[in-house]
Formats: C-alpha cells, structure tokens, sequence
C-alpha cells in the first residue's frame, strides 16, 4: 500500500502516462486471471486516481469475494468510500482492516482522516448543548412499546409478518453482493464505536494539558503490556506527525527506539518489525524537517529490517519512503526505480 501517500490530504493526485499504462495492465490481466485480488487492488488504485470511486469500490470488493479478511482489498474499499463521501462506512472498514493488521499506519492514518470528515460534516458534539423542553410523553409510550416487545418472544414466522417486505429486504444482498443483514451489522458495530469514541472523548483544553505533561514525563522502560505501549506509542508519533509537529514526533519515535532496542526478542518476538516501524517513522519526521540524508539513512534501516524479516509490505513501505527522498534531492531517475 506504498502508493497511497499523497492521497491522504484529501485530494487524488493526478494521473500519469505511466499511472494509464498500468492501469491497462492491470484491465488486461484480469482477463487473463480473472480472480486475482492483487490486481483487482491495483485496478482500484488506478480508477481512484482517476477520480473514479464507483469503479474503485466495485474493484475493491471483487478482491473481497473470496477472502473477506484480505487487508488490501479492506483498505481499498474504505478509500473508495471516503472519496465517495461515505466516511461513515469507511470509518467501518478501516477500523476492520486495523483490527486485523494494527501495525500498518495507513489505516490508522484513514481512522483519524474519516473521524475528522465526520466532526467537520456533523460538527463537533462538546459544543452541541441538549435542551429538555416540550412534550416528551412520547418517549415514555415508546419506551412502554419497547419493554412489551422485549417480553414477548416472536418466532420468524411472526417477525417476517410483522415487518413484511422490510423483512425480505434486509434477508437481500447489494449490488457489491455483500448481505445486508452484514452491512447492518457492520453499522451497528461502527456505532457503538463511535459511542465509545464520544464517552471517552475529552475537551481540547484536557486533551492539550494531557499531552504536555507526557511530554515532560520519561517513557517507561518497563511497560507490563508491551503490544499496548507499542501501538499507542505509534498512534501518539503518528499524531504529533500529522498536526505538524515534527520535532515532537522525531522525539517521541527515538525515546520509544531506545526502550525496544533494550527489549529481548522474548518480550517483543516481533523485534525487528517494530524497529523497522520506528525507523520509518523516524525517517518520515526526518523529512518534515528537511534533513533529508537522515531521512534517507533511517528509511533504508528500515528496508533492511522489512528483508531480513521477510515483509513485503514494510518493504514496500521503505522503497516507496526511499523513493520519495530520492526524488526531493532531485535523483528522479532513481527515485522511479524504486
């Protein structure tokens, strides 16, 4: 997923000679091989940048139909969404697609991007004030239904009858071929998400306090959990990264490299993969800041940690990073080899 950067900030990037050559590739090898999940990702990459989000959605859940936990095809379809304006669904599969593969920034990166076109869409609820006025009787009688429904049980054959065709609706399926009873719990999931995500939400007054003094506080060199520490302390780079504080992000992902490089590979089996991470995250602050031959030299760290463990994805990661400093030096001729 390297050549998702730049499509973060909202806007598609535009679509190259070379961008249409692949493109006809990928169309041509679906013919040929027309279940591959790999192309059809690829496929919807291309129709994205082409500003075509129907399509990308369809590409995106064709990569689906078989495997319904391939990560890519999960992060396609909730880009596609995003740019159709559905950041509520999208907030969906993104969240799926970290719960199954948390170590990837990207879909952390689209859980905080969907969260902020939400509270821009609906605005944000700390400042929206509920008024306790006028005839609520109704609540009451509804609330009455409700427990008499509840005591009640229904066989299906009472349930379909009662509902009609909002029951056989619901037994249908899309036009993508997902079941709707499945879209609907998807919804239901995000929801209570998002009703978690607002319990726990604090004033922006806290939240600033909060961050200040665990900067001043030391970062604890023994955490009891340390899958926990390491995904929050990811989180808390990549935000300081995002809201353009780089310098506090580079402080942040060094401290965390100092903790884990005096880990053992039995309290951290997965060593060198997050050493990798935080060499690319070093390597990313690095950028902001224009040192661009730190940058350089982080990135290829983490190359070598994505080879040594065999991860294609961090390799990807790393070449793409690699070849985004390469073509800011000017180095374009090996920045497009990478």
């Amino acid at each position: 997923m390297s050549d998702t950067d730049g499509v973060h900030d909202g806007q598609r990037p535009k679509v190259t000679a070379c961008g249409k050559k692949l493109f006809l590739c990928l169309s041509k090898a679906l013919t040929l091989k027309p279940d591959d999940k790999t192309c059809f990702v690829g496929r919807a990459k291309c129709y994205l940048k082409m500003g075509q989000s129907d399509n990308a959605l369809k590409d995106a859940e064709a990569s689906l139909k078989e495997d319904k936990s391939f990560f890519e095809g999960l992060y396609q379809k909730a880009e596609a969404l995003y740019y159709m304006g559905e950041f509520e669904f999208a907030l969906v599969f993104y969240h799926r697609g970290q719960k199954l593969r948390p170590q990837i920034q990207e879909f952390r990166l689209g859980i905080q991007k969907a969260q902020e076109a939400i509270e821009n869409s609906v605005g944000n609820p700390s400042f929206v004030k509920l008024e306790i006025k006028g005839d609520l009787s109704f609540l009451q009688k509804d609330e009455e239904k409700k427990q008499q429904t509840l005591k009640t049980p229904k066989s299906e054959k009472t349930t379909k009858q009662l509902l009609g065709e909002f029951y056989n609706l619901v037994k249908g399926k899309t036009k993508g071929g997902e079941r709707l009873q499945d879209v609907i719990q998807g919804c239901l999931t995000y929801l209570d998400t998002c009703t978690e995500f607002w319990n726990q939400e604090k004033p922006i007054s806290a939240q600033e306090k909060e961050r200040k003094l665990m900067q001043q506080k030391p970062l604890p060199s023994t955490p009891s959990d340390p899958a926990h520490f390491l995904l929050k302390s990811l989180d808390d780079i990549d935000a300081e990264l995002t809201s353009g504080n780089a310098e506090g992000s580079l402080k942040k992902a060094e401290d965390v490299m100092k903790i884990v490089q005096g880990w053992s590979e039995k309290e951290v089996p997965n060593k060198k993969e997050v050493l990798g991470s935080l060499h690319s995250c070093i390597g990313n602050a690095f950028i902001d800041l224009g040192d661009l031959g730190k940058a350089l030299d982080h990135h290829q760290k983490d190359l070598e940690f994505a080879k040594q463990c065999k991860l294609p994805d961090a390799m990807s990661r790393a070449l793409d990073n690699i070849g985004r400093v390469y073509a800011q030096i000017g180095q374009f001729s090996q920045a497009i080899e990478l």
